[in-house]
């Protein structure tokens, strides 16, 4: 860069007598662009007196006011030099492919009154210097990776007309005094985004709306003021998906929106939603203590202690009834065969089975074999006995087991883990956490189908999936001479499929769960390439404390992450290869949360763009893929980190570098700054609406 900057300086010095200063600022930009050859700048000529005529340049009084080229997939840092354009009032460079922070020599321009660089790459925060621009009626920074809170100073820019900050990562409060700085305010856009915190009760002072002020996939709380209702009645309101509480208010502006607006927030009742809110209690109107009259000398507390006990005697009654029918029922019997401690490649080896009390399950012997079979599914057909008989293939081999596929009879083939150590795990532990498992039902998400306990045996039955590992759909088999890759249609349906599943295992699945192993091994792939994912919850059914202590004992013994970067490396842990879906901050916690699931869900979609695998050989070093894409967007622009497979879905490449910013921002250092599943589920869901 140095030399080309040299370079241009002695031009300009030698064209300097007959290109005025305007000029030569719009040629240091087009020479700073990364295709500054590209077609519609051809006209920028520095033999011509002032740039005026040139594409994109309006002039008034031979000084330039008007800098407009969206859509020419024009790339590059933002150099622009406005302290030379200052008389520059519009500026317009949306849909291109900018990417980097914002200059701060960008708010020197302080006639600007339109500033528009939406659907490009810049991250970072918004400059203060920001509130620099007094005069500014539009801004639009849409469809773009920014981060950070919006600045305060923006509010000192109270000509402000439209707003635009939908589609990207602006998160926390938005600053005090919002609606009553900004009341000239007529198209307000905050959606998707992680903003927080109550929504303010000010913004009812926007009297000049206009359209739509959406709030809507956010994470702003509490209930929605009353004072919205102060808007003009033909604004429609949205503030769906957020995490909005109470009661919506009753006024002509909230009730004329309908119930869409309000969706996605589970806690909210009112008459838009048809949910009836709950009552408010109403006040006592006597002591507590006068619930039993005087002189009733405790009598009426005696009878009710009695209904209470009996109720609970009742209940613990009836349980040890269904308790026994459960293991009558259930319970495997007779048929000795061969004692056999692992499974063949080819075939799964039958167990000795008995009956047995539910209260001698913690005081079996460990030399008895005794298993239990549990269907989980009203699909299952099949019992314990005929799996074991049926033919039996080796899928593969982790930490946490074998996997088998196995074909029965009938020609239903299920895939069948063999936990590796289930250990002294005491029944009851085991069945808790496994039924929990078989509860949930996703489109993309494994489902649970039976398992059976034993002391010594553990197996999980689940659905099984023909296409095999997200993995080798991505990168091919070892040693496969034909390798067909996906195209970009089935990259996306696969990407927004595993966000979906995610978001369902974060939010709506019984526990909340956090996946903490999620790696395209784990994603796979059923017959017509629909993701599923697999293998969440096992960590604590495969290990007994003792072996969870050590795991967590060396997990905090791990090294500290990369600093000095927005995206940084996770130190290797006992799996290399996992190691680059991990979030930076598991070498510093035990406990698995959702943000690590939304980094590994990053690494995925920076693997599935790039086409390369999460570690990257460089030289004699191995670099990480996040680290990679990093360090190459820092020189060449987002474009050329693509699969060059993709080369035929170029006419999709906006859609491309839409979901590489999506994965930037999910592989973001710091997890606050990172979106959570739901957010990035619905933002990929509206790609094709705005791309």
């Amino acid at each position: 860069m140095l030399p080309l900057l040299v370079f241009f300086i002695s031009h300009c010095i030698a064209l300097a007598s007959s290109l005025n200063d305007e000029g030569l600022a719009l040629l240091f930009f087009k020479q700073s662009l990364g295709n500054s050859t590209a077609g519609c700048l051809d006209n920028w000529n520095s033999s011509d007196t002032n740039p005026c005529s040139w594409y994109g340049v309006r002039c008034k009084e031979g000084r330039v006011i008007f800098l407009n080229i969206p859509d020419k997939r024009l790339y590059g840092f933002l150099y622009l030099d406005t302290g030379r354009l200052a008389s520059l009032r519009y500026l317009n460079l949306k849909n291109n492919y900018f990417y980097g922070s914002l200059p701060v020599d960008l708010f020197s321009a302080t006639g600007l009154t339109s500033l528009v660089l939406s659907g490009n790459s810049f991250f970072g925060p918004v400059p203060v210097e920001i509130g620099n621009l007094k005069d500014l009626r539009i801004l639009d920074l849409s469809q773009n990776s920014f981060n950070d809170s919006v600045p305060s100073s923006l509010l000192q820019c109270k000509k402000l007309k439209q707003l635009f900050l939908t589609q990207n990562s602006f998160t926390g409060s938005l600053p005090d005094g919002f609606g009553t700085s900004l009341v000239m305010l007529q198209k307000l856009d905050l959606s998707f985004n992680i903003f927080s915190g109550l929504i303010p009760s000010d913004l009812g002072n926007l009297s000049s709306l206009q359209g739509v002020l959406d709030l809507s996939h956010n994470l702003f709380n509490g209930s929605i003021p009353a004072s919205l209702g102060n808007l003009p009645i033909s604004v429609y309101i949205n503030l769906s998906y957020n995490n909005l509480s109470g009661a919506i208010p009753l006024n002509d502006v909230l009730l004329n929106v309908g119930p869409t607006a309000f969706m996605g927030n589970p806690l909210l009742c009112g008459i838009p939603l048809k949910i009836v809110c709950p009552a408010k209690p109403e006040p006592l109107l006597y002591e507590p203590t006068q619930i039993f009259p005087r002189g009733s000398s405790g009598r009426g507390r005696c009878f009710v202690i009695t209904i209470v006990a009996c109720t609970v005697l009742g209940i613990c009654f009836i349980s040890v009834l269904f308790s026994y029918w459960y293991r009558k029922f259930y319970v495997c019997k007779g048929g000795k065969r061969v004692k056999e401690s692992n499974f063949e490649e080819k075939s799964i080896v039958r167990k000795e089975m008995f009956c047995f009390r539910t209260d001698d399950l913690e005081s079996l012997s460990e030399n008895m074999e005794q298993c239990i079979f549990i269907p989980l599914d009203s699909q299952v057909k099949f019992d314990l006995e005929q799996l074991l008989k049926a033919s039996a293939f080796l899928l593969g081999k982790s930490r946490i087991g074998i996997v088998y596929k196995v074909v029965l009879e009938k020609g239903t083939t299920v895939a069948v883990r063999r936990l590796e150590d289930g250990g002294s795990q005491r029944y009851r532990d085991f069945q808790a956490e496994v039924e929990s498992i078989g509860k949930i039902r996703h489109p993309n998400i494994v489902s649970l189908l039976a398992y059976c306990w034993c002391i010594n045996e553990k197996l999980l039955i689940y659905d099984y999936m023909p296409n095999g590992e997200l993995a080798t759909a991505i990168h091919g088999r070892t040693g496969l001479i034909y390798f067909k890759p996906l195209s970009w249609s089935t990259r996306l349906r696969i990407m927004k499929g595993v966000a979906k599943g995610l978001a369902f295992l974060h939010e709506f699945s019984p526990k909340k769960y956090v996946h903490g192993n999620l790696k395209p091994s784990n994603i796979l792939l059923g017959e017509k390439m629909e993701p599923r994912i697999t293998d969440f919850g096992l960590n604590r059914l495969a290990y007994t404390a003792e072996e969870s202590l050590v795991v967590n004992l060396e997990h905090m013994a791990r090294g500290t992450p990369q600093q000095g970067s927005p995206y940084a490396l996770t130190a290797t842990n006992s799996s290399p290869i996992m190691s680059y879906y991990e979030a930076p901050e598991a070498s510093k916690s035990s406990k698995p949360s959702q943000k690590w699931d939304v980094y590994s869900y990053g690494v995925i979609l920076l693997e599935m763009i790039s086409g390369k695998s999460p570690v990257t050989q460089t030289g004699s070093s191995e670099m990480g893929l996040v680290q990679w894409i990093q360090l190459s967007t820092e020189i060449k622009p987002l474009c050329h980190v693509l699969d060059p497979f993709l080369v035929h879905d170029l006419e999709k490449r906006d859609e491309m570098i839409a979901v590489l910013d999506i994965a930037l921002a999910c592989v973001h250092i710091s997890p606050d700054k990172r979106p959570l599943m739901r957010i990035v589920s619905d933002t990929l869901e509206r790609l094709a609406s705005f791309t």
